[in-house]
């Protein structure tokens, strides 16, 4: 009774949100979960879906949550438990600062040192009884879940419980016959029927256009021609297209927004919603557009692909999400009022008239998808469509079911613990809800918007790569759906470094299920559905826009090998000058190592031997203590890790997946000198930002994935010493494919001179003035 009572009191403590998060997914959310070895009825996230290492029990393309398994007992991923230390309450925060606060209190004295030792045994102990007490746990939250019983008596909605069955995702099919395009007629007011008749509208000039079967062959098997261009604002654009040289985009110094063809209510509206952005970065033009943002429409709005691998989430992420979210609204008014307008012709029509030319459609309605990291950022995209659609304070458009999508997306500002001392780009990419795992359906038509509406009644799609992967599923499953991303028309990859973060794999899942011949006709009417819908030519009229804060060889593979428009691609490819260590501002001496390898796939292992037998030798001597590995791949790091043990090296280690007392323990024992080596994953620092005090040596084992990593890190051996008398070392491996993390590093000039260099050793010595 004891526990049954615990488990009465621990659902009453919970915030209304929590005891939601409760009811749909049948465990408490990991951000407030203090014990994480809880018991997941239909859980939605499993780790090898967020990661995929080989140490999984379970094949990754089996995993998913959207299968028939109601009764197995998962545990809470890893990763979930990295992002919920992210958003944990103030209290355990602030028990992460003392930590760090006991650290700096340590270096002080030997005897505070031995304290902080004994609270940490005391830490430790403490988390070996929340082991303990996971059973205990379990059976509390059965408790809460028949207690939750009683509250959906009183009306509370089920549609997401996993007691129900099958887990149902929430739609709303209420208002589906209001929302529906082929039951629905073009109002006078909204139309913009005459705009879509005129031949320079780039909406019809790209959707139009027939391809003949010669085009499609040229571009499936003759390589691109390319040229570049410099623009005011972009730098180096490269244009590339297979098709017959498309003529060069040159960027307009000043946009009317009249002659960009917006459909009727954004052309009123974009001036308005973009103005408070406008003054905060460029004060002294009159333009509807930011300098940034009117290049990047023009490469938009002539339905190009695009590749832009500089947004910076503090500087210009908010300019460039203005930009597509634009692009995408116009995209899909001007095909839903093609529609409608189709509709009011098809009713009026003469019996026996052809209706060949009323093919307007897709052979499923979903036009654009939106791929972004985090429920914020779906959020702020949400919020923009509705900025864009309401023409003044007077006329409000009707969005249904928003109550609920800000519940679910927003944030509670007072989770955030006030003491928390992170870097500015941090705290701009971590802002508002951080949860990684949702999808939601957007229909627009006219004066209203529909959230959440079935995929298949969606104009829009946002999601995270991990929600819609669990939706595709993988070969084999019973529960799988991906025609719905048959007709996608346009693709937009928003923040395409963080997934390099989280799971690369399900980016790549995506690219390979989209665009595909459905399965099912969905109740299609086949005679308005295009041509290039039907021959399966979709993919050559999809456009991708692709968003990231640095190059990287995985994101450009997804632009050169899965991007097909047959109007060409548009990349910005500017070359830093430079580089990450000119904000370096100690004094280091920086050793460069090449290292040979023949391919890509053998630089691995060449990259290990290399370490093994020529870099880990040097630092064995017990001289060389403190010294700190930086290690970019999970995958290196585990073969390290074994090796070290092999080896019985006197070593630590933290990775993303290291609990926080571990995490306490070796920093506490890399900073006295107790453990020689510490091995450091690079997506703990993404996720974390810790600084690691007492670091005197430190070896890059590969270049981060992000080039201000590197001055971070490089930054760090001040954290102790005063410098004074300091004998610090930084050694850094790469070979001739690092070139793209070289330059982010040392500038595009150095780059050249030591991948060209006979010599294999380079050195820079930074903070001498």
């Amino acid at each position: 009774m004891g526990k049954r009572r615990a488990g009465r009191e621990l659902l009453r403590s919970l915030s209304k949100k929590q005891k939601k998060h409760l009811r749909e997914f049948g465990e408490e959310h990991p951000f407030y979960d203090k014990v994480f070895a809880c018991c997941c009825m239909g859980c939605y996230c499993c780790c090898c879906l967020h990661l995929g290492f080989p140490f999984q029990s379970e094949d990754s393309d089996k995993s998913s949550a959207e299968s028939d398994s109601e009764t197995e007992v998962e545990q809470v991923s890893g990763y979930h438990k990295l992002l919920a230390t992210l958003k944990t309450s103030p209290e355990s925060e602030s028990e992460e600062e003392e930590d760090e606060s006991e650290s700096e209190e340590a270096e002080d004295s030997e005897a505070e040192m031995d304290s902080e030792g004994s609270q940490e045994t005391g830490e430790a102990e403490g988390h070996e009884e929340d082991k303990n007490d996971v059973p205990e746990e379990e059976e509390g939250t059965d408790t809460a879940e028949q207690m939750l019983s009683q509250e959906q008596a009183d009306g509370t909605d089920t549609s997401c419980d996993p007691r129900h069955g099958v887990i149902e995702e929430f739609t709303d099919v209420k208002h589906e016959s209001e929302f529906s395009l082929e039951t629905n007629f073009m109002e006078e007011e909204s139309g913009d029927c005459n705009a879509d008749r005129r031949d320079s509208n780039p909406f019809k000039q790209h959707m139009d256009k027939e391809l003949e079967e010669k085009e499609i062959e040229k571009m499936s098997t003759l390589p691109k021609t390319s040229s570049q261009s410099q623009w005011p604002r972009l730098g180096q654009v490269i244009f590339s297209s297979t098709l017959e040289k498309h003529k060069t985009l040159k960027a307009d110094k000043e946009v009317d927004v009249k002659q960009l063809h917006l459909h009727k209510p954004l052309e009123s509206t974009w001036p308005k919603v973009n103005k408070q952005l406008l003054s905060a970065v460029d004060k002294s033009t009159d333009s509807t557009f930011t300098p940034l943002q009117r290049e990047l429409f023009c490469i938009m709005n002539s339905y190009r692909d695009l590749f832009y691998p500089e947004r910076k989430a503090l500087t210009n992420g908010e300019e460039i999400r203005r930009a597509y979210c634009l692009h995408a609204l116009n995209h899909v008014l001007k095909a839903n009022a093609q529609v409608l307008s189709n509709n009011a012709r098809r009713r009026d029509r003469k019996p026996g008239t052809d209706t060949d030319d009323h093919r307007d459609q897709g052979l499923t309605r979903p036009k654009v998808l939106m791929i972004v990291p985090f429920r914020e950022c779906a959020l702020r995209i949400v919020h923009i469509l509705i900025s864009l659609l309401e023409v003044n304070d007077k006329k409000k458009i009707d969005v249904s079911n928003k109550k609920r999508f800000k519940g679910e997306f927003g944030s509670d500002p007072e989770e955030k613990p006030p003491n928390l001392k992170r870097p500015e780009d941090y705290e701009a990419v971590f802002a508002g809800n951080i949860d990684d795992h949702f999808r939601i359906g957007v229909a627009i038509l006219q004066r209203s918007m529909r959230l959440y509406a079935p995929f298949y009644s969606s104009d829009i799609i946002i999601a995270s790569p991990l929600g819609i992967r669990t939706v595709i599923g993988a070969e084999g499953e019973k529960k799988r759906d991906f025609d719905f991303l048959s007709s996608i028309e346009i693709l937009i990859i928003d923040q395409a470094d963080i997934y390099l973060m989280q799971n690369w794999e399900h980016v790549l899942h995506l690219m390979k299920h989209i665009n595909l011949l459905p399965l099912d006709s969905h109740g299609v009417d086949f005679s308005r559905v295009r041509m290039l819908n039907l021959n399966n030519w979709s993919k050559y009229y999809r456009q991708t826009l692709l968003f990231s804060a640095l190059q990287d060889p995985q994101i450009n593979s997804i632009f050169n090998k899965h991007c097909f428009n047959y109007t060409g691609q548009v990349a910005v490819r500017n070359v830093p000058l430079t580089g990450s260590i000119s904000h370096v501002v100690i004094q280091l001496p920086h050793v460069f190592r090449r290292l040979e390898a023949d391919s890509v796939t053998s630089v691995i292992d060449a990259r290990f031997q290399f370490f093994i037998d020529k870099v880990l030798p040097e630092y064995r001597d017990a001289i060389m203590s403190h010294t700190l590995i930086y290690v970019p791949s999970y995958f290196d790091y585990v073969r390290l890790r074994n090796y070290f043990k092999k080896e019985d090296l006197n070593f630590t280690h933290i990775c993303e997946y290291t609990k926080k007392a571990a995490v306490c323990r070796a920093r506490r024992f890399f900073l006295k000198g107790e453990k020689q080596f510490l091995l450091f994953t690079e997506r703990f620092h993404f996720y974390k930002r810790y600084t690691i005090k007492g670091i005197r040596n430190l070896i890059f084992y590969e270049l981060p994935t992000y080039s201000h990593f590197y001055s971070e890190i490089c930054n760090m051996l001040k954290a102790k010493d005063n410098g004074a008398d300091a004998t610090w070392t930084c050694t850094v491996l790469y070979s001739k494919y690092d070139a793209q993390k070289l330059a982010a590093v040392v500038g595009i000039d150095r780059t050249a001179q030591m991948l060209q260099s006979k010599k294999n050793v380079h050195l820079f010595v930074t903070g001498e003035n």
